[in-house]
């Protein structure tokens, strides 16, 4: 395939040109060369920003998808860190399954109010718990660095 610009990959890649020059710059794509003072990209350059974007579909962060990238740019994927990522996905889904079924009750509910539904106060008491736990590990975060 022929090299492409980076405004050709950007077309085709559905993203900004930005974009692909914070990729190059985190060593996620290389660009091989120029045309004039536009980067030029192999056309091979395409399945990898569609491995990138399943990567971040799937909730990896931007060094966990470099990390599936041999030196010699081949794809070389963990998988016990596709298996854990799956896991996260799990727990994920099943939070906003119960959510979602919470939510849902919560609106036809036929208690006076809301406060007065004990669904709606689990769902309230789950939430709480949970932005509370997020911001104790954000803070652990924070201290450890």
């Amino acid at each position: 395939m022929r090299d492409l610009d980076i405004g050709e990959v950007a077309i085709r890649a559905g993203i900004p040109a930005s974009t692909l020059r914070f990729y190059e710059e985190k060593g996620l794509v290389t660009s091989v060369g120029r045309r004039g003072l536009r980067r030029l990209f192999d056309g091979d350059v395409l399945e990898r920003l569609a491995l990138i974007a399943l990567g971040r579909s799937a909730g990896f962060s931007l060094d966990e998808i470099a990390s599936m990238f041999a030196p010699d740019g081949r794809v070389h994927i963990d998988r016990r860190m596709l298996t854990s990522k799956a896991d996260e996905l799990d727990l994920t889904i099943r939070k906003l399954s119960a959510m979602r079924e919470g939510l849902r009750h919560a609106a036809v509910c036929r208690a006076p109010s809301h406060m007065e539904c004990p669904t709606f106060r689990r769902l309230l008491k789950v939430a709480a718990d949970s932005t509370a736990g997020a911001r104790k590990r954000k803070s652990v975060l924070k201290s450890a660095s």
